[in-house]
């Protein structure tokens, strides 16, 4: 049997820009990415801490050491600059392998830097 669990997540990230006007996504700041193992395209639940929003995106990969948290078209409606999120990623695993796997998880500071991972 087949669970979905949690992959990785961005905690804490803070909205830096909001372009409705765009195709669509989010875009992320490459080391954020690579610290959680989320890949260009991969599918990400966003949730707004200011106000509740919950919504399903791709990623945009942004420039390295940017702090770039991007939204992106349709997803721009659902958060404004400065609007802290959680950025999650869900891996569909094996049950005997879920027991033991462990997620990817990053806490983001004000300017968006990494703090803390676990």
């Amino acid at each position: 049997m087949f669970r979905t669990i949690l992959k990785a997540k961005i905690h804490g990230a803070k909205v830096t820009e909001s372009n409705v006007d765009y195709e669509g996504s989010i875009t992320i700041d490459i080391e954020m990415l690579e610290a959680v193992d989320i890949i260009a395209h991969e599918k990400v639940q966003v949730v707004n801490m200011n106000n509740g929003a919950r919504l399903e995106t791709y990623v945009i990969p942004g420039a390295k050491g940017s702090g770039i948290i991007g939204m992106n078209g349709g997803a721009a409606l659902h958060a404004k600059v400065g609007d802290k999120l959680l950025i999650i990623s869900y891996i569909q695993i094996e049950t005997k392998d879920a027991l033991s796997y462990k997620p990817k998880i990053v806490f983001l500071d004000d300017k968006n830097s990494i703090t803390r991972k676990k």
